[in-house]
């Protein structure tokens, strides 16, 4: 059959009316949607908020109406370590202002992709890949650690949230038209015979409007300040006059080049034990290149939990929307049964997902807690999650281990829980990704 015929669509409705159940699931999904006429009466049940390792990391955080869960991640990671410091119930850092310093290095890193590509045709798909979205919200960990050693961090206090850093759209739209509209000037300025030194010059004015958009956008960001607060004693700490690098250096104190991104790409193009970077991905031109190290997921789950169980909460990457039931807050396999509502099978595995873009990483959360059973096996997950606390259970979602093995891609790590053949692994030269690949999706 090459064509939907009359006749063929009598057999389908035909098959359809055979089998009532068919009505009865019509019916209900009508009524209530396809997740509810689904969900599992049992699933909260077997998932219960209860775990064996449990971190408190404080309130929830909000990133509204913005990309930026990568950043939440990594700073509510962070903010554990002054609040452990400070003896604090909660603590902050600012969400704007990593913000802000990504804007600005994404827009610098994409202009000089152009001048490095002034040459390839335009109709290409790499020309394409590069101009449709060059400074979107996403990102990945070591774009983060480029900001962090660049800039460091300030609390939020010191640089809160703006509309616009709560509500990025407009502005994403605005810098990518302009970026766009600077792709096209320094393309025609090199077909007119000019050199990149003269290219770079005209780059100069144009990260100037960059910069100013930015500016009204978010604020400019504070070069010192000062820092005091008081503890869950009552106890006034102050820290006096700081620079953002030094408050990160002071009272966070991660030495970064220890915290590795650790990915699960059980796909035949990425062997384990081996590191992969992605062409043209990137924000910080003189900064580290994104690099992951490809494992089993269970040296992932491993490695989490001794993380977890030295009192340390784990940055991750997941494709968050697969199985989620956004009510309970839970991401579980078994939370729905889509197979019996429809009399279908889904039957790809995580391999065949990622090779058929059937899912990759959209989001990164944090782990706070994990309960494992007796031999020291995962069986649930506690998620600190950026969504607010009208969501999920007040802002908490649960995993579970199953969801993890099919949906978690990527963890940050400190390197002294991988396997010494894996920590040697690290060392190696990366294999470079086409930016279209699936391990090049930003949360």
């Amino acid at each position: 059959m090459k064509n939907i015929t009359p006749d063929f669509l009598e057999k389908l409705e035909a098959g359809f009316d055979r089998d009532t159940s068919n009505y009865q699931a019509m019916n209900a999904v009508a009524k209530n949607g396809i997740n509810n006429a689904s969900e599992k009466y049992n699933a909260q049940a077997n998932l219960p908020y209860t775990f064996n390792i449990e971190i408190d990391t404080g309130k929830i955080k909000n990133q509204k109406k913005s990309g930026r869960c990568w950043m939440f991640a990594a700073l509510n990671a962070m903010s554990y370590e002054v609040m452990q410091k400070f003896n604090l119930e909660d603590f902050e850092l600012s969400q704007a202002y990593p913000l802000f310093w990504d804007k600005l290095e994404k827009s610098n890193y994409f202009l000089e992709t152009v001048i490095a590509t002034v040459d390839t045709e335009r109709t290409t798909r790499l020309i394409a890949h590069i101009l449709k979205d060059p400074v979107c919200d996403g990102g990945q960990w070591d774009m983060f650690r480029n900001i962090v050693e660049k800039y460091g961090v300030v609390p939020k206090t010191v640089m809160p949230e703006t509309f616009e850093s709560s509500n990025t759209s407009i502005m994403d739209e605005l810098l990518t038209a302009k970026l766009r509209e600077f792709s096209l000037t320094l393309r025609t300025a090199h077909k007119n015979g000019r050199t990149t030194a003269e290219l770079r010059k005209l780059k100069e004015s144009m990260m100037s409007e960059i910069y100013r958009i930015l500016c009204i956008s978010l604020g400019k960001p504070p070069k010192k300040f000062d820092f005091g607060i008081r503890d869950k004693d009552k106890k006034f700490h102050d820290c006096g006059h700081l620079t953002p690098q030094k408050f990160f250096k002071q009272y966070i104190g991660w030495n970064l080049d220890d915290y590795v991104s650790v990915i699960n790409a059980p796909t035949a193009d990425k062997p384990y034990g081996k590191t992969f970077t992605i062409k043209y991905l990137g924000n910080v031109t003189e900064g580290h290149i994104v690099k992951h190290l490809n494992v089993p997921v269970e040296e992932l789950k491993r490695c989490a939990v001794a993380q977890l169980k030295d009192n340390k909460p784990v940055w991750f990457g997941c494709d968050v929307a697969k199985r989620l039931n956004r009510t309970y807050g839970s991401m579980d396999m078994k939370g729905y049964d889509y197979e019996t509502l429809f009399n279908v099978q889904f039957k790809m595995n995580k391999a065949e997902r990622l090779d058929y873009s059937d899912s990759q990483m959209t989001h990164a959360m944090v782990f706070t807690g994990v309960h494992i059973d007796k031999n020291e096996t995962p069986e649930r997950w506690k998620v600190e999650n950026s969504w607010g606390d009208d969501i999920g259970n007040k802002g908490w979602f649960i995993m579970s281990d199953e969801w993890f093995s099919e949906y978690v891609y990527q963890i940050l790590i400190n390197r002294n829980y991988l396997k010494p053949e894996y920590q040697k692994a690290l060392d190696l030269e990366p294999i470079v990704l086409e930016p279209w690949d699936p391990m090049g999706s930003l949360a």
